[in-house]
């Protein structure tokens, strides 16, 4: 069995040029994830996460480091890799199968082909029905799940989320992240997730990193020893809430050796 890490960064370091000598954002970051983990990343606001994702994403070359992706250094965005932004980004004028199957249109996939694919997904993603509805008639959180199965349809190796619900309110975000526990167990995917919410990191994730006010570094490592699958009830058991103290006072500034 390969038990080498799809992703792995090294020593990543990242400085935004401006008229002060620069602005230091990420600070000498190094991780590896093995396939099929979910881990999410915490941090104060401003603390560089999105930069971070944006990097391993191929978006942004970092100013030091690399990042690799299944032993291949990666340059530049590429194949295999996908990702969710905080706003689902459809175009307006195509419909909820013709937002999704557009990446394989892009690819040259016929048309009867692209539209089982997109099909398999509308249905995983609880929009069976609503293949034909234009993106002004979603609510938010359907919008995200059309985002999400629109990233899923290339069936990348790592899907990459940028706060995918930061913007959904406090019900509907618990609702997406069962929604995405469901999507997660189906595909197996590796996920790599930035989020704000410490107990939606908890939830989620089978490890949380915790970045440091800016230039981030990783303050915490911390493994979520809280069995699969889960259901709601697991958010109030005595486990949960230790993990999500180490959690906060990781985020408080406070470095934790676990």
């Amino acid at each position: 069995m390969n038990h080498s890490p799809i992703l792995s960064a090294s020593q990543l370091s990242t400085t935004f040029q401006n008229s002060n000598g620069g602005l230091h954002v990420l600070d000498k970051i190094s991780f590896e994830i093995g396939a099929q983990q979910f881990v999410c990343v915490l941090g104060p606001s401003g603390s560089g996460k999105s930069t971070l994702l944006r990097v391993l994403a191929g978006l942004l070359a970092p100013s030091q480091g690399e990042v690799k992706i299944k032993g291949q250094a990666l340059t530049g965005p590429q194949n295999g890799v996908a990702m969710v932004f905080q706003n689902a980004n459809l175009m307006p004028w195509r419909s909820v199968c013709q937002n999704i199957r557009l990446p394989l249109e892009l690819d040259g996939v016929n048309a009867k082909d692209a539209a089982a694919r997109s099909g398999e997904l509308i249905e995983l993603v609880g929009l069976g029905g609503f293949d034909d509805v234009l993106p002004q008639d979603l609510s938010g959180g359907m919008a995200q799940r059309v985002a999400i199965a629109r990233a899923l349809v290339q069936d990348p190796d790592l899907l990459l989320m940028d706060e995918p619900f930061g913007s959904l309110d406090a019900i509907t975000r618990d609702q997406m992240g069962g929604e995405l526990l469901k999507i997660w167990s189906v595909h197996n995917k590796t996920v790599v997730m930035v989020t704000h919410d410490i107990n939606e990191a908890v939830y989620l994730a089978d490890r949380v990193l915790v970045l440091s006010d800016r230039p981030a570094k990783i303050v915490l490592d911390l493994d979520i020893d809280v069995p699969r699958p889960r259901k709601e009830q697991v958010r109030y058991t005595p486990e949960f809430g230790e993990f999500a103290r180490q959690l906060r006072e990781a985020i408080g500034g406070r470095e934790i050796s676990i």
